[in-house]
């Protein structure tokens, strides 16, 4: 007899469904740590991201019966992870809409994202690029962003991509490459 972690992810939702919600612990330890990535790569906070993940999967669990299996469910779920953060990044104020040409303004405690065994310039010069990076990610539209985000950080397929956002392949694509476009141009001083 197989053991519950063997089983995939329609089964273990399938079983949910019908009662034996006990089921539902080896979803949340399947995508535990996709989750918080995703919800870290928003909110650039730990305890916000733990936070908001709990909530995915609290609310996932409260809507199970209504998964009707036309995605799978880690499309569902993701989901739900992208649009808590969303909206909790609507509530912070955290949401950018200017325009694409518009300099974005730094925004503070950002993680570091080079190697600073370097000479001092190069780490000066590193750190600004990650700044500036991060910055005009965050001053991106939120398609954009959550198309980068979802291929870069979380490495999904565009196919997922599009079932998450629950848009096309191609429209994910302009998405993406917007979101290129975009870091390249904020960054064309350190290239």
């Amino acid at each position: 007899m197989e053991s519950s972690k063997d089983l995939g992810d329609e089964e273990l939702v399938t079983l949910c469904q019908q009662g034996q919600g006990h089921y539902f612990d080896v979803l949340v330890r399947r995508y535990m740590e996709k989750a918080f990535h995703i919800a870290y790569d928003f909110t650039r906070n730990k305890e916000t991201a733990k936070d908001l993940s709990q909530d995915a999967f609290l609310r996932a669990y409260a809507n199970i019966k209504r998964f009707d299996g036309r995605s799978s469910f880690y499309t569902w779920f993701y989901r739900i992870v992208v649009n808590l953060c969303l909206d909790h990044a609507r509530r912070s104020g955290r949401v950018f809409w200017e325009s694409l040409d518009k300099t974005p303004e730094e925004p503070g405690g950002q993680r570091q994202l080079v190697d600073t065994q370097h000479q001092p310039d190069q780490e000066a010069i590193a750190g600004e690029a990650s700044r500036r990076a991060n910055a005009t990610l965050e001053s991106m539209p939120n398609k954009q962003r959550t198309a980068f985000l979802l291929r870069n950080q979380e490495g999904l397929p565009i196919a997922d991509i599009a079932k998450v956002m629950k848009t096309t392949e191609g429209t994910v694509r302009v998405y993406l490459h917007r979101a290129v476009a975009t870091l390249r141009q904020s960054l064309v001083e350190f290239v």
